[in-house]
């Protein structure tokens, strides 16, 4: 069967899900066009499900590709060969994953139940590795799913409470002057979202391990957590129990008759399910709220006390990776801080890291024009918005043509603007939104001054380098057309 004839379906998703599930999706239509396969790509971002792959599409497809560091419903993708990586592959090794789909070794994918089995005796591609035989990045995916779904609730939460105090610091207390019945009430619904945090973050974690049955367990095991006060440290712990706990339960009572799977999946499974892990965190609890505090004192009190050391290893790791797992934890631990401690100063930082790398490649396209091509011109404009808007990722298609160069520059760049805003004790009270909040920001202007300086720094410097290249490229070339 020729390329034309073949038709592959794919599955693109990251944790927030507005840049690298589109970015991927992009990619891999792009590699599927210059292979002449046809490719439908299903997204899983920020506003939900897109493109939904149908029951049709499925059947017709010879191979499926999951680009994804989310969960995927997987059971409708049972008997199909499947290649699986993390969405940073789909977003910069497209042309590999297709290569793979249509070279005809990969492994057929069986399911059952909520476990995932290869089948037996099936080849695999020539070195490389199925991502879903890493324990890390399963680990890695489970976790970023409870973020992912968490990330509404800290957005919400955190902005009603900062407008909340636009009528006064104390504006929710019926106590004090300040009181505003409008206030309190946007005060008191943020809060309620910040409440849900903790659950909604320990529910998805175990529903990425087993699925439903780790749900219910992951939910009452977030809310001890989160009652405890051991936080999001709970939150970890108990969702990982809850999912692979649950996922045990399910293996031992596999051979249950089909006549008893109602009682099983409404009865059984969730009983047992919560009345473990209720009593794990109900007993560990009170010493995982220990440990989570000392932990968040530990990095908040070293915000205060060397800047220069928390900017620049929260500007490495934000500009790393560019929106992968190292820039995630660094991510992550802000929006912990902010959500348990109201500790916004932490929270500017690992944005402003995340907002200098694409206002880098910005500035250096504009002020170095003659050294990049036409298209990357074009991308470097759009990078002004990116910034703006707290996506890394546009800095991506750059810093992966010479990556050992450019990401130094970026992450040198980032932790200026990093610095310069724990220097400056910027506040941004929301873990998303780039200058959409800055009404809401406290040193909003300094916020800017920090940002455009990391920035500036880095387009200069790129560009120098581009343009360094530029002419050593012109002079190789220079003896080859005089010799013509």
């Amino acid at each position: 069967m020729s390329n034309k004839e073949k038709f592959l379906v794919a599955v693109t998703g990251c944790p927030t899900g507005i840049a690298h599930t589109f970015m991927a999706e992009a990619a891999l239509k792009k590699a599927a066009q210059q292979t002449g396969v046809a490719i439908r790509v299903e997204t899983n971002g920020a506003a939900g499900i897109e493109n939904a792959l149908t029951a049709e599409d499925i059947a017709r497809a010879d191979a499926v590709i999951i680009a994804s560091d989310k969960a995927v419903e997987m059971a409708r993708f049972h008997g199909k060969p499947l290649v699986r990586a993390s969405v940073g592959h789909g977003v910069k090794k497209a042309g590999d994953l297709v290569a793979r789909a249509l070279s005809g070794n990969e492994t057929v994918y069986q399911h059952e139940g909520s476990t995932e089995v290869a089948e037996v005796g099936t080849p695999k591609t020539d070195g490389a590795k199925d991502d879903s035989e890493s324990l890390g990045r399963l680990l890695y995916k489970a976790l970023m799913n409870g973020v992912s779904n968490m990330l509404p609730f800290v957005v919400a939460g955190g902005v009603l409470i900062a407008v909340s105090f636009f009528w006064g610091i104390y504006s929710f207390d019926p106590t004090n002057a300040q009181y505003n019945v409008f206030a309190a009430s946007l005060f008191n619904l943020g809060k309620l979202a910040f409440s849900m945090m903790v659950p909604v973050f320990t529910a998805f974690i175990a529903y990425s391990i087993s699925n439903r049955p780790g749900f219910v367990a992951g939910f009452v095991g977030g809310l001890i957590a989160a009652n405890v006060g051991a936080g999001f440290l709970g939150g970890i712990i108990a969702g990982f129990a809850a999912g692979y706990f649950m996922k045990w339960i399910l293996h031992l009572t596999r051979a249950f008759p089909r006549s008893l799977e109602g009682f099983k999946s409404i009865f059984l499974l969730p009983l047992v399910g919560v009345l473990a892990i209720g009593m794990l965190m109900l007993h560990m609890g009170d010493s995982i709220a220990a440990i989570n505090k000392g932990m968040m004192a530990w990095v908040a009190g070293l915000e205060h006390a060397n800047p220069l050391v928390l900017g620049v290893v929260v500007g490495c790791m934000s500009a790393f990776d560019l929106g992968g797992p190292v820039n995630k934890a660094a991510y992550v631990t802000g929006t912990m801080l902010l959500a348990e401690q109201g500790n916004a100063l932490f929270m500017a930082g690992v944005m402003t890291a995340s907002m200098v790398p694409p206002l880098v490649i910005a500035f250096a396209t504009v002020m170095f024009k003659k050294y990049f091509e036409k298209e990357e011109q074009a991308a470097g404009l759009v990078n002004f918005i990116l910034s703006a808007t707290f996506i890394a990722e546009g800095a991506i298609p750059f810093a992966a043509k010479d990556p050992l160069r450019v990401i130094p520059i970026l992450m040198f760049s980032a932790s200026i603007g990093a610095t310069l805003t724990y220097w400056f004790k910027v506040a941004v009270p929301a873990p998303h939104g780039g200058l959409i909040i800055l009404p809401l920001v406290t040193h909003g202007i300094l916020w800017i001054a920090s940002i455009v300086c990391g920035g500036l720094v880095g387009g200069v410097i790129y560009g120098f380098y581009r343009k360094k290249k530029f002419l050593a490229q012109a002079a190789t070339t220079a003896p080859l057309n005089a010799t013509a």
